[in-house]
């Protein structure tokens, strides 16, 4: 399914918010980067150097085709939703095809999606279950490029380096309190939401230990060998 595919599907089922013009000033502006459909959905990041430091983070994005890459997926990250929601950081989403093709220098930035779609921790927050299990499918495999350049969400200004963003990639790994904030602020049950798509897509959850250091490359399914999902039993 291309960004093309995608977008009308989930816009015939009324799935996608849109960033809606504001006045004249936006009516002016109306071919600007912001003025396009986005998609909103809602997960944990973790800071690849430190995996005690999570976040609830939504992302707003949109696709853009980007030649040879196919297309990329530009996310603007929050640390909520509302109308004085801090602006935290970016995330660029893009194929597995387009990763394969980086080199390994580049690659341990990217951040693979699985456990997070499989595991329940990444929503689409008012979208129909059947629409968000089809956008989870086509999410599953991509990997993203996240910096939180907000680091520390509790203070008034950003101060500091910027956080690259890992993902949660395993059982046990998430911050309990973290997910027990997100699911009663959105009102979901993970635990529910795993099981659901496990059966829906057809793959167990993923089980990849935490990164060792900054360097380590991502994995989707397993630590070692060939790293390739397991059928759900």
């Amino acid at each position: 399914m291309d960004r093309r595919q995608l977008f009308g599907t989930l816009g015939a089922l009324g799935a996608v918010p849109v960033c809606a013009a504001v006045g004249e000033a936006a009516a002016a502006q109306k071919n600007g980067p912001l003025n396009h459909d986005h998609l909103h959905v809602c997960g944990i990041h973790m800071a690849k150097k430190d995996p005690n430091l999570q976040f609830i983070t939504h992302h707003y994005c949109v696709g853009h085709k980007r030649g040879d890459a196919g297309d990329v997926y530009q996310c603007i990250l929050f640390d909520g939703n509302g109308k004085d929601a801090k602006l935290i950081g970016v995330e660029y989403i893009i194929s597995d095809a387009a990763y394969r093709k980086l080199p390994d220098e580049e690659k341990k930035y990217w951040h693979p999606h699985t456990y997070e779609v499989l595991g329940g921790g990444l929503i689409a927050p008012g979208m129909e279950p059947k629409a968000e299990t089809d956008l989870m499918e086509f999410i599953l495999t991509t990997w993203g490029k996240a910096w939180h350049t907000w680091p520390n969400p509790s203070e008034n200004i950003p101060t500091g380096d910027p956080l690259l963003i890992w993902s949660l990639m395993g059982d046990g790994q998430v911050d309990k309190g973290v997910l027990a904030r997100r699911d009663a602020e959105q009102k979901v049950e993970t635990k529910k939401l795993c099981d659901m798509r496990g059966k829906a897509i057809g793959y167990e959850t993923p089980n990849v230990a935490l990164p060792k250091d900054m360097n380590t490359i991502g994995r989707q399914w397993t630590d070692s060998g060939a790293d390739t999902p397991t059928p759900r039993k």
